[in-house]
């Protein structure tokens, strides 16, 4: 590790990181702890440890702890995607139907009930899309899919029904597919930026084209080439003691246990690997992802992709450039991120209109993060990357957290490449 201020960064600064972030959330009972780590300018500047892993065992926050990340699995399925994409197997522009058949004739619900079985779909009345989706309304989330937990339409209690997406699905992705083959779109593909299972069907997509299943493809193609030895789906028994346990907010403040690490649904592989959410991994395996993005695609001489693809993550891919803000179809729509300025990408939001977002940072910057509050944002124009890595589900804190983990972060910079003209094209580090 690196001393902060050969690369830039304010040591007494990143100590006020830790202290901000421990008094704040930690000594208040809002996280168990937390483990944050800082990269720039080809050094890991800062690494940040404060709590527990546990904390009826009481287990120290340790370097090496492995942590439910959920939804940052997606830019790690958009990676493998985009792998894929170099490789001339798929394209952004293709239409979905072309690799899933059952999907060529989906139809958008309009109305109707859901029925009050578990064996069969609603009655519904439903039309033509105004286009077929295609494979970049997947990586954006515009694909007219949804996430259950949503609650907010027929279509979302649907997928609650039939349980579209649980990691104890019976046949896997496959079967998981099937099941929205036979369920109504939400909306258009295109119309509406709407949090969904669409990444875990990038998955399937990766799955069925690679010839792999898609946890050997991660495997073999990202994590063992990279270093990231902790990063699967599920901890081996070997493993289970680094293993941090789940909390979540209690009623009256502090927290409760959600999931115990000893006792987690992850000691086994799950039977469906989801791509949009399914994955563990440590801080330190997160960061070398990050690096990696940061460095053009390339590692340690092991290169996945190509320094014009990684540039991709830093565009908004919405259409006609709209900001999320301006796609959700309802209010209080759940995402891992502030909407304001924000756009999105290949799976990940991107920083658009940095006056909108109200915190620093810079314009092309691409992050997101995980429901047990977990984040990450890579800033290509600042040569930076953050993970941070908690485990609490449920909190209202998520999004406060974050605000004030980048504003801490970027407070800490003291030799900034920023030219004060946000128009000007990024950099890519090719350190």
């Amino acid at each position: 590790m690196g001393k902060p201020e050969s690369v830039g960064l304010s040591t007494e600064r990143l100590k006020r990181l830790d202290r901000v972030m421990t008094e704040k959330y930690v000594t208040t009972g809002q996280l168990p702890g937390f483990l944050v780590q800082v990269f720039r300018r080809g050094e890991l500047a800062h690494t940040g440890i404060a709590g527990h892993i546990d904390l009826d065992r009481g287990g120290k926050m340790q370097e090496d702890a492995i942590f439910r990340i959920y939804s940052m699995t997606k830019p790690i399925t958009a990676l493998a995607l985009m792998m894929l994409v170099e490789e001339g197997k798929i394209a952004l522009d293709d239409e979905v139907h072309t690799f899933i058949p059952s999907w060529k004739n989906l139809r958008v619900y309009v109305s109707g009930i859901p029925s009050l079985t578990t064996n069969t779909t609603g009655q519904f009345i439903t039309a033509l899309p105004k286009r077929r989706m295609k494979v970049i309304d997947l990586t954006t989330h515009t694909s007219g899919l949804t996430y259950g937990f949503m609650a907010r339409t027929v279509v979302d209690a649907e997928y609650r029904r039939f349980k579209v997406g649980d990691f104890q699905t019976p046949g896997g992705l496959d079967a998981f597919v099937e099941q929205l083959a036979n369920l109504p779109l939400d909306f258009s593909p295109g119309d509406f930026w709407n949090y969904s299972v669409s990444i875990d069907v990038l998955g399937y997509l990766v799955q069925k084209l690679s010839g792999q299943t898609f946890g050997e493809f991660l495997r073999t193609r990202i994590f063992e080439p990279l270093g990231m030895h902790d990063t699967a789906f599920s901890v081996p028994a070997n493993k289970l003691e680094r293993f941090a346990s789940c909390y979540m907010p209690k009623k009256g403040g502090g927290l409760e246990l959600q999931d115990s690490a000893p006792n987690s649904a992850y000691a086994e592989p799950p039977k469906l690997e989801s791509g949009g959410g399914g994955l563990v991994s440590t801080a330190a395996d997160y960061m070398r992802f990050c690096r990696m993005m940061l460095n053009g695609g390339e590692l340690d001489g092991v290169r996945l992709l190509s320094p014009k693809t990684v540039e991709m993550f830093s565009l908004n891919l919405l259409p006609s450039g709209r900001m999320m803000s301006d796609m959700v179809p309802g209010v209080g729509m759940f995402s891992e991120a502030g909407y304001a300025g924000v756009g999105f990408s290949i799976g990940c939001g991107v920083t658009c209109d940095l006056s909108k977002t109200h915190v620093p940072g810079s314009v092309g910057e691409y992050f997101w993060g995980g429901a047990a509050a977990t984040a990450f944002w890579i800033d290509p124009r600042e040569n930076l990357a953050v993970v941070f890595m908690t485990q609490v589900m449920g909190t209202e804190a998520r999004l406060a957290l974050r605000r004030d983990l980048r504003t801490l972060v970027y407070a800490a910079i003291v030799d900034s490449a920023y030219d004060g003209n946000p128009a000007l094209p990024l950099r890519v580090s090719t350190s």
